[in-house]
């Protein structure tokens, strides 16, 4: 059973129809009354992060991954609370030095407090952390609509390439290596346009688990399908270069996750309205794709080839 499977089964009907919940179908907590806005997530040492030998780079990427979670609500987090659990050599002198220093340079960088947490020993590195912001409203999932069209914005790929020159499985001459690396450990959240999500988008979630994972997620219960084109997903010219020499396929890197980037849908009126607004932003969006009622399957459209499911559609917990 995966973990979605697993939440609606045994943990939604515990919420006893609260709104605030969102039927545990989206990355937070709202608080309408209050305006609060909450999400939490864990990191667990050899799951989400290889191994604890760069602390800086760790801290710095959970931190991203969690705030990235109000982001792409429209939201701008406030306050961290961090639950962090590890033995002698992770939370050793030398590593807490660190990691206070990145989380001091994290805080500075997006306007986030920490402001509370746990500390527990434990044979691996585990960290809990949970976002807090306040607003009036949200970008929810599931509030799509027929004809909708999908953008997303920067690139997709550069992680999970990342990820696998990290894992030895990919050799690559110092300059890739480091620029892949970095996208892994650093996602560039696009913040700039977050605040005004809700002047354009129905839904809105962020790609950590996999561009058409977390596209599955976000129309779940909408009763929609998504048409994608497959040249269209945005990836960098590194990555292009990559693939190209490489002989490797673009669906098998930007269908991975770890991208942090807000994938979401817009009515088709919005367009002109988008693409003004992105250019002001110098922020990158693409129109990748539309939802549809008057469908079968989803489809990923590759030249005159239509692929009815993507080779990997994001990575689950299965229990």
């Amino acid at each position: 059973m995966d973990e979605f499977a697993l939440i609606q089964k045994y943990f939604k009907k515990l919420t006893y129809d609260n709104p605030s919940a969102l039927e545990l179908n989206d990355d937070v907590f709202f608080d309408k009354k209050f305006n609060i806005v909450v999400s939490i997530d864990t990191y667990v040492e050899g799951i989400h992060f290889l191994n604890f030998k760069n602390p800086d780079l760790v801290i710095k990427k959970i931190v991203r991954s969690s705030i990235s979670d109000l982001y792409c609500k429209g939201v701008k987090p406030k306050f961290i609370f961090i639950g962090a659990s590890g033995n002698n050599n992770s939370f050793s002198k030398k590593n807490l030095n660190i990691i206070s220093k990145s989380l001091k340079e994290e805080q500075k960088k997006y306007g986030i407090k920490l402001s509370g947490g746990d500390t527990t020993k434990s044979n691996k590195t585990i960290f809990t952390i949970m976002s807090l912001g306040y607003s009036k409203k949200i970008v929810q999932r599931n509030k799509c609509k027929n004809g909708d069209d999908i953008y997303v914005t920067g690139n997709i790929g550069d992680s999970y390439l990342g990820l696998q020159i990290l894992k030895r499985n990919i050799l690559l001459n110092r300059k890739r290596y480091n620029y892949f690396v970095k996208k892994y450990y650093l996602p560039d959240l696009p913040i700039k346009i977050s605040s005004n999500l809700l002047n354009f988008a129905n839904s809105s979630i962020d790609i950590s688990d996999g561009l058409f994972g977390d596209l599955n997620k976000l129309i779940n219960k909408s009763k929609l399908f998504y048409k994608v084109e497959l040249n269209k997903i945005p990836i960098s010219i590194n990555l292009r270069k990559y693939l190209s020499k490489s002989k490797k396929k673009k669906i098998n890197f930007i269908s991975k996750g770890d991208d942090y980037q807000i994938l979401f849908t817009s009515p088709k009126s919005k367009r002109n309205y988008i693409q003004k607004f992105f250019k002001k932003m110098n922020q990158k969006v693409t129109l990748i794709g539309n939802l549809t009622k008057d469908a079968k399957n989803n489809e990923i459209i590759d030249g005159d080839k239509r692929i009815k499911h993507a080779f990997n559609e994001g990575y689950s917990h299965n229990f």
